[in-house]
């Protein structure tokens, strides 16, 4: 059965960092093969992880609308064709890119594809790590559901902290069967504050511990370099690893 971990927060708090580290992690212990997800319309997990999207969700159902399907094929088969076509694989990951949608400001297609498409996919892969686009709308549009880990990502401030608890609140109003989630307190200058940890806890949210402040992340982020080429000493990978260990 497939394990599958989606990670929410607000934007700016290292969420898809640490799902690339995650990614990472995962490899390492042996949990593989992963199918990762990047369910963001404005993608950037594959630099994360070192990849090139050649084809995405949106562009397979562009071209569909522009009647790129050929003749004597359905449009289903046509869209499975596609979906096929933009698994980026890579051996012990592979990762599957949602996108943009359709027309301006529409989010509502582009969801559904990614759905079905997860729903074909899953059952090639005994792990899932999917990277949703930053705030609440995920939720929301019942994207991110019958997950076995809600793995919330805040930074010190506290407007990350706010929109974290906000996201497990209505993950639990809209029932979208997440099975456990939990909290990292990503980019800490001092660990976890005691005032933070019991917010947390008065949530009812598992606190799974700090990530510390890392320079390194900034370097290879400024550099172009790949989040999961950096050195697995580095602070903040020795740390998140400890956290992660939490999650199996």
């Amino acid at each position: 059965m497939v394990y599958t971990i989606a990670l929410a927060g607000k934007g700016g708090t290292g969420k898809t960092t640490l799902a690339g580290l995650l990614v990472k992690y995962m490899v390492k212990s042996g949990k593989t093969p992963i199918l990762a997800v990047d369910a963001d319309s404005n993608f950037n997990f594959n630099e994360v992880l070192g990849l090139e999207v050649p084809d995405t969700l949106g562009d397979a159902r562009e071209d569909m609308k522009k009647g790129a399907v050929p003749s004597g094929m359905t449009k289903d088969v046509f869209m499975t064709m596609r979906m096929e076509e933009a698994v980026i694989e890579t051996g012990d990951y592979d990762l599957i890119v949602m996108g943009q949608p359709e027309g301006q400001g529409c989010y509502c297609a582009a969801n559904t594809l990614l759905t079905n498409c997860l729903e074909r996919l899953s059952d090639n892969y005994p792990y899932i790590v999917m990277d949703n686009e930053a705030g609440m709308e995920h939720i929301s549009r019942l994207t991110t559901k019958n997950v076995d880990v809600l793995l919330i990502v805040t930074d010190a401030s506290r407007r990350g902290l706010q929109a974290a608890l906000r996201i497990n609140d209505l993950s639990k109003e809209l029932n979208i069967g997440v099975k456990r989630t939990c909290l990292i307190f990503n980019q800490a200058k001092d660990g976890v504050p005691e005032k933070v940890a019991q917010m947390v806890a008065d949530a009812g949210v598992e606190l799974l511990g700090a990530v510390p402040e890392d320079a390194s992340i900034y370097e290879y982020d400024l550099e172009g370099t790949p989040i999961v080429d950096l050195p697995e000493e580095t602070k903040s990978v020795s740390a998140a690893y400890g956290l992660f260990e939490k999650l199996f």
